[in-house]
């Protein structure tokens, strides 16, 4: 893949995760992961695709609205990275919606079969209030 097909492929990526994340489709979101990943949040220790999935189970009912926009987009060989700004409000069965927005840092890695798939994520949302319209 030449840059401009690599970068493409990133951002089609980002959209598929965020739209199958809207759609509560962890089957879709799981694919687009590698075996080995790992998720770092504030507060909790590293974790990887196992407890992803089962965290995903448990979000039965809730519901995802928010926006992503990527600030910064690098491709080096078959590793790429990107900074992104994600604000995004989660609302539970009951109702009671919760707002993060912040940062993420975020490695890909070109499999073998040669899609990008996320490796590693640094995920700095942190609880805030709802952004105006």
């Amino acid at each position: 893949m030449n840059p401009a097909d690599d970068e493409r492929a990133i951002r089609e990526l980002v959209e598929a995760w965020f739209t199958a994340s809207q759609r509560g489709d962890t089957d879709t979101v799981l694919d687009l992961m590698t075996d080995d990943v790992v998720f770092m949040a504030p507060g909790q220790e590293p974790f990887g695709k196992a407890a992803f999935a089962q965290a995903s189970a448990g979000m039965t009912g809730v519901k995802m609205q928010g926006s992503y926009d990527i600030r910064e987009l690098q491709v080096v060989g078959d590793w790429a990275y990107l900074r992104n700004f994600i604000d995004l409000t989660i609302t539970p069965p009951d109702g009671k919606a919760m707002h993060r927005s912040g940062y993420t840092l975020t490695l890909l890695r070109r499999g073998d079969d040669g899609r990008w798939r996320l490796s590693r994520d640094a995920n700095l949302l942190a609880v805030s209030p709802p952004s105006a319209p």
